[in-house]
C-alpha cells in the first residue's frame, strides 16, 4: 500500500528525481500504470530513463541505455535541478522529524563516533533544497519517525515557519510523507507533519503510537482506497524483476 500510495501522488508528465529503493520502485510503477509520460531523472546523470527492470543502483546501465538523454553530474545538479527545473524530488529517509527534516547520515548524538553510520547524504540535500517539491516514502515506527533528528542530512521546514525562506531554499520542501500507514502533509501555518490519510485497516491510534510526537492530525482524515489488480499485476511484475539482466 505504500508504495501503491508513493506511485499515486506522481503526476503524469511531471519531471521527478527519483532516489533508488522505494522511491524508484513508486516511480516506476507509477510510470507503468497511471503515468506514462513521467520523467525520470536519475542522480547518476540519466534524464527521461525508461528501465525495463527495477535499476540495482544510479549506476545501474539499463538507467544510460533507456534514457532520453544523458548529462554529467555537475550539469545535472548546476543546470536542471538547482535552477527549479525538477518538478518533484522523491526521497527515503531514516530519520524524520515532525517538520520533515531528514536523516540519512548518523544514528547517535556524536557524529564522531556515531551508534550506526548511514550511506549518507548524496544528493538528497540539493534535491530537498531546490526541486519544487519533495516526496518522502518511509515505513512507520518511532525509530524512524522522531521529534528532532540527530543529524539534519536535508533540509525539510527546519524548525518550522520560515526557515526554508531564512536558507534561501528554492522549493516548496516536503508536500507528502508517505508510509506504510498512512500519508503526512505539512500544516499550512506551522509545517508541522500533520496525518491527512490512513491506509485500508488502520487506524489513527496505531499511526499516533508509532510516531515519536504528539502527532497532530487532521480534523477528518480520509482512508486510502485499496490497491487495484492493475497496480497489483504492475507491482509484482515489477518486484519480480529486481536484478534480472543485470551483470
Amino acid at each position: 500500500m505504500m508504495i501503491v500510495a508513493a506511485a499515486r501522488a506522481l503526476r503524469d508528465g511531471t519531471r521527478c528525481f527519483v532516489g533508488i529503493g522505494r522511491p524508484s520502485v513508486a516511480a516506476n510503477l507509477a510510470r507503468g500504470t497511471h503515468a506514462p509520460n513521467l520523467v525520470l531523472v536519475y542522480e547518476s546523470g540519466t534524464i527521461g530513463a525508461k528501465p525495463t527492470r527495477l535499476p540495482l543502483s544510479i549506476g545501474d546501465g539499463i538507467l544510460a541505455e533507456t534514457a532520453d538523454a544523458v548529462v554529467s553530474v555537475p550539469e545535472l545538479f548546476n543546470y536542471w535541478l538547482q535552477p527549479g527545473r525538477i518538478d518533484v524530488g522523491f526521497l527515503g529517509a531514516a530519520q524524520i522529524d515532525r517538520y520533515g527534516n531528514i536523516n540519512t547520515t548518523v544514528i547517535g548524538a556524536d557524529y564522531r563516533n556515531p551508534t550506526v553510520r548511514l550511506p549518507g547524504a548524496g544528493g538528497a540535500p540539493e534535491i530537498a533544497a531546490s526541486c519544487r517539491e519533495v516526496f518522502v516514502i518511509a515505513r512507520h515506527d518511532p525509530r524512524t519517525f522522531v521529534d528532532r533528528v540527530d543529524f539534519v542530512t536535508s533540509v525539510g521546514y527546519g524548525r518550522g515557519p520560515g526557515d526554508r525562506e531564512a536558507l534561501n531554499l528554492r522549493g516548496r520542501g516536503p508536500v507528502q510523507v508517505i508510509t506504510n500507514l498512512g500519508v503526512l502533509e505539512p500544516d499550512p501555518t506551522t509545517c508541522e507533519l500533520t496525518l491527512t490519510q490512513v491506509h485500508e485497516g488502520v487506524d489513527v491510534d496505531q499511526v499516533c503510537a508509532a510516531t515519536g510526537w504528539p502527532l497532530r492530525v487532521a480534523t477528518a482524515p480520509t482512508t486510502s482506497t485499496a490497491p487495484t489488480p492493475t497496480e497489483l499485476t504492475a507491482l509484482r511484475t515489477l518486484r519480480a524483476t529486481i536484478g534480472s539482466g543485470a551483470p
